[in-house]
Parts: structure tokens; sequence; C-alpha cells
């Protein structure tokens, strides 16, 4: 064996070693933290687990062994950002209280490249999304909601808080005009009268219009 020879199979041990370490320093929760800054840095479309384990520097397997699928790998990405939202600090009245739960629900999102696309794309049954949901839905019980009711009204705040994010987190950075060179006034009239309250800037005054809408007291 020539010097050279020698030095290779020293490094390629050196980096066996080194790959062997990582993954069994490895576990669920780090695996999860690098997906979500994978999908921080790049978007949701390059969320895979074979790019995980590239940013981490192991093999796919090592990867597939603490997540099992990519489709699990999303939902526990999910009910990770939804385990950024606070809990506590809450107003006393149940409407406030709803409120504030949908407002710190679209923060988290948004803190997330893509991250209404992905928690919208995913049935996560976990602990975070849980105590969410069964804040939101204490909040809608305390206001003397039938049980029904209380539970389509959460779905209804969580559909509409994930579906604008989503819209939002889509937008165009620079103004698009398309919208308003495709409306007029023969084919669209209803639509040409309301132009100027769709624009796209005006995604805070949207939200709490549609909180307002679905949460006002005694809304039938």
């Amino acid at each position: 064996m020539t010097k050279k020879q020698a030095e290779t199979e020293k490094q390629a041990g050196v980096e066996k070693r080194t790959g062997e370490g990582r993954a069994a320093r490895l576990d669920q929760d780090t695996v999860v933290r690098a997906a979500v800054e994978l999908l921080n840095d790049k978007g949701l479309d390059a969320v895979s687990t074979r790019a995980v384990a590239d940013r981490l520097g192991v093999r796919m397997n090592t990867v597939l062994w603490h997540v099992k699928t990519k489709t699990r790998l999303l939902e526990l990405m999910a009910d990770a950002v939804v385990g950024e939202i606070r809990l506590d600090d809450l107003p006393e009245a149940w409407d406030e209280r709803a409120r504030e739960l949908a407002r710190r629900h679209r923060r988290a999102l948004l803190a997330h490249r893509d991250g209404a696309a992905l928690v919208t794309g995913t049935y996560t049954p976990e602990p975070h999304t849980l105590r969410f949901a069964n804040a939101l839905v204490g909040a809608l019980l305390d206001g003397d909601m039938p049980e029904r009711e209380a539970a389509w009204t959460a779905w209804a705040v969580t559909y509409f808080t994930l579906g604008l994010t989503q819209e939002e987190q889509a937008a165009p950075q620079s103004p698009d005009d398309r919208l308003t060179r495709a409306v007029s006034a023969a084919s669209h009239p209803a639509l040409l009268r309301v132009l100027p309250h769709l624009d796209a800037a005006s995604f805070d005054e949207r939200f709490e219009h549609g909180l307002s809408a679905l949460l006002a007291p005694g809304r039938p």
C-alpha cells in the first residue's frame, strides 16, 4: 500500500466515524428542527427526507429511522410550528381569548416560509396541535356555545386563518395589477365596485374582519 492510499483510507475512516457519531447523536427533535430550517431557507417544495439527511450530514436511512416517511416528517414539522404558539397570558373574555389565539396562530405561520402551506397540508393530532385546539375550543365553550357550534366554529377559525395566511405568503412581492386589468364594468360590475378593497396589502384588516364575522357575540 502506498503512502497516498494509506492516507486516503485513514481519512475515509475518520469520515465514517464522524458520520456514525453524528447519527448516534440524532433524535427525532433534531431531525425536525433541521427540516424546519430547510423549510425556512428553501421553501416547502425543497423539503424531503434526502434533503434533510444532506443537511445533517447523515444517510437518508438515518433520517427515516426517526421519522419513517416524508408524510410523517411534514406532520411533525407542522406540529412544531404550532408548538411555537404561546398559550399563556390570554384575555379573560372568551371572544377576545379566541381572537388572540387566532392571531398567535397566524403569527406562528408567518414566522416560517410556507408555514401556512405546511400546516394546511397535514392532519396532525399531535401534542402541540391538540393543546392549541383545546385552548381554542375551550374559549368558545366558555362563551356558552353548544358543543357542536364550538367544534365547528373552531374549525372555521382555523381554516380561515390557514387559508388567508397561505394566500398572504403566496402573494407577489412586487405590485401585481392582473386583477385590476381582468375586471371590467361589463363582465364584473360587482367586483369592480369592491376592487379597491381587494388589495393584497390589507391582509391584517381582512384577518381582523374575518375574525369579527366568525366570533361575533350572538351570531347565528
